[in-house]
Formats: structure tokens, sequence, C-alpha cells
């Protein structure tokens, strides 16, 4: 319910916001507006999908045609010849140049690059920065939402195991409403997909991806908008713990799986000519899993915020008191559907995890 409210709030100050703003008269100044007003939906949408130095609250425009930006400035890590920090409000949304020593730096659509005093960015043909970008190893929002949310994980958890024992395993509190979860991840994820000899060594991970995912999930869906799952650099690191335990793990049966899927069942010279095609596409599977959990899980979280991000932009493109308000009702109804695809999301994740590890933990008699 806080969620909702929140989006409540958000979208609502959006309207207010609209409805604030000057009015244009001039038919030619009208059509000009809406154009420049249309880019900058697409320019805050596209702002709003990427990872960012800093955590931007909201902007505005002064009398002298200044863009205000009010944000939270995030500290920037780069190795140029040494480490250099400094903090991001010194970039400016990439509107300033960076003075850190004798460097200069400069943001150009979402990266740093090295620069002169002036801010001189080169092209290539395809329209591609050319300055030398050195590594860059900032603390982002993205990266500051993910220590927050190991944070949170972590004193929850751990406050659930100290009322579990000082309650002789009752739980208390908001015990009560983790408790069904992680019960349910246990009896009708674990046990059926991986087997009752084995589920207990995955149940730590299958415990934390399920509530990172959720959490950071619900995250992207309060007013600060961090669209940490709908980063696919994010997704792909929880892809690749999954695909690294899956075949670590994986049993002699796993691997004979994948290189004699027949088994005994045909003889030998028989077998060659179909393993020339099961043997490749079995040991392809072992790639197209992971990497369909990594697609699957940044292709809808970042769907929810285009569609959601766009229907709040109709509001000011409208300007009417029948789209606007019809924008805003279906903004509300994505938002409240983005709350069950956040935990959808995360069950999907966790469920699909556990098959993996099920077919990694196999044994038996090879047929």
């Amino acid at each position: 319910m806080p969620l909702v409210l929140n989006k409540i709030f958000l979208i609502s100050a959006l309207v207010a916001t609209f409805f604030s703003a000057p009015k244009f008269v001039s038919a030619k100044e009208t059509a000009d507006s809406t154009k420049d007003l249309k880019s900058e939906i697409k320019e805050y949408i596209s702002h709003h999908l990427e990872d960012a130095y800093d955590f931007s609250l909201y902007s505005y425009t002064n009398e002298k045609g200044e863009h205000i930006y009010i944000s939270i400035p995030l500290p920037v890590i780069l190795w140029d010849n040494g480490l250099q920090i400094f903090s991001s409000s010194k970039l400016h949304h990439g509107e300033e140049v960076a003075r850190v020593g004798s460097n200069y730096y400069k943001l150009e659509h979402g990266k740093i690059y090295k620069t002169d005093v002036e801010g001189t960015i080169t092209y290539d043909e395809a329209h591609h920065a050319t300055n030398y970008a050195p590594l860059d190893l900032s603390i982002t929002k993205g990266v500051v939402s993910m220590l927050f949310i190991a944070l949170l994980m972590f004193w929850l958890f751990r406050s659930l195991a100290k009322t579990y024992s000082e309650n002789n395993g009752v739980p208390v509190g908001v015990g009560r409403f983790f408790e069904p979860i992680v019960l349910y991840i246990r009896d009708d994820i674990a046990r059926p997909n991986i087997g009752e000899k084995k589920y207990m060594k995955y149940m730590n991970f299958l415990l934390t991806v399920f509530f990172f995912v959720w959490f950071l999930n619900l995250l992207g869906l309060t007013p600060l908008g961090v669209n940490v799952t709908g980063n696919i650099a994010v997704t792909f690191g929880l892809a690749l713990l999954t695909f690294l335990i899956t075949n670590f793990t994986g049993t002699k049966d796993y691997w004979l799986h994948l290189f004699d899927p027949l088994g005994s069942s045909m003889k030998w010279y028989a077998k060659i000519p179909l393993y020339i095609i099961l043997i490749p596409i079995e040991v392809l599977g072992i790639f197209i899993k992971p990497f369909s959990l990594l697609i699957r899980l940044y292709a809808n979280m970042q769907a929810g915020h285009i569609v959601l991000m766009s229907l709040i932009g109709l509001i000011f493109i409208f300007k009417s008191w029948l789209g606007s308000p019809l924008s805003f009702g279906l903004a509300f109804a994505i938002s409240l559907i983005e709350l069950l695809v956040a935990l959808l999301q995360a069950y999907i994740f966790t469920m699909l995890s556990a098959l993996y590890f099920g077919f990694a933990a196999e044994e038996h008699e090879h047929h």
C-alpha cells in the first residue's frame, strides 16, 4: 500500500506541475512546444532507464532558460594513471567539464570521457565518441540501490532469525508475513524441482535471489524510480551466478546426459549420426538457459518502466481535461499491475533457477 500511495503522489505531482505551467496561445508556438515536449519526454524516459551518477529528484527551468537540477551527488571513481575521485556534481549532468587535478572529464551519453578544458568530444562516422574513456569504478545509483537492498535484507532476516530463536521457532511481527514465503520457496519450489536429498544446499541462493530481485523491483516502483533490474548488466550478473552454480555442482549423471543423451539404448555406431546433432544442442542449452533468465527479467522490467513513464508523459501531451485524467487512470492501473509483475518476475527467476539446479543434481541410472 505505501508503494501505491507513493506512486499516486508522484503522478499527482506531475499533474499539478502541468496545470501550474503557463499556457501557449500561438498555434505555431503550440506546435513547437509540443514537439519540444515530446523530445523532452523521450529524453526523460531514456534517462530514467539508464544508470546515473546521482539521484535526480527533480529539475526545472528558471526565468533565464537555465536547467536547474535538484539531485543527490554520488562519488565518481576513475582509474586514469592513478585513482581519480570526485563528486558527480562537478559533471553537472554533462553540461560542465569536471577538472580533477590536471585532468578534465565530461559526461557524454551516460559515459565519462577524458577531454580538454573546453570539453571537446570527437566522434567517428557512427557518431561514437572517440575520446579516451578511463576505467569507471564509480558508485552509481544502481550500485547504491543494490547495497541498500543487501543491507536491508541482512538486517531484516537477521532480525527474523533472532526472533525465531527467542520464541522457540514461532514467528512474530513482520516474520509472520515472510515465513509463508520462505516455506513456499522451500516446499513448492526447491523440494519438487531439486529433490529431497539436495535441495537444502541450494536454499541459501534461492532465498537470496528471490528477495533480492523482489525488493529491487519494488524499489523501482517508488518515486525514486531506480530501474536496477531493468539494467542488463545486473540481470547478467544474476544469471551468471545461476550458470556457475548449475555447472559447478553438476553430478556425473548431469554431464553424462549432456554428452551421451541416448545412453546405452543404442549401439555406439548407430548413435554417431544422432550425436552430431544432439550434443551441440545440449551444449548450447547450457548457455541458452541462463541467457533466457537474464533476458526475461531485463525485458519485462524495462518494458514496464517504459509503459508507465510513457503514460505519465501523455498527461503533459494531451493538455486536456479528458486525455490527462485518462492517462492518469491508465498509469495508476499499470502501477498496480507492476506490483504483481515485481513479485512474478522474482518467482519466475527463482523457479527456473531451481529447475536448472534440479537438472544438475540428478542422480540415476543412465538409460
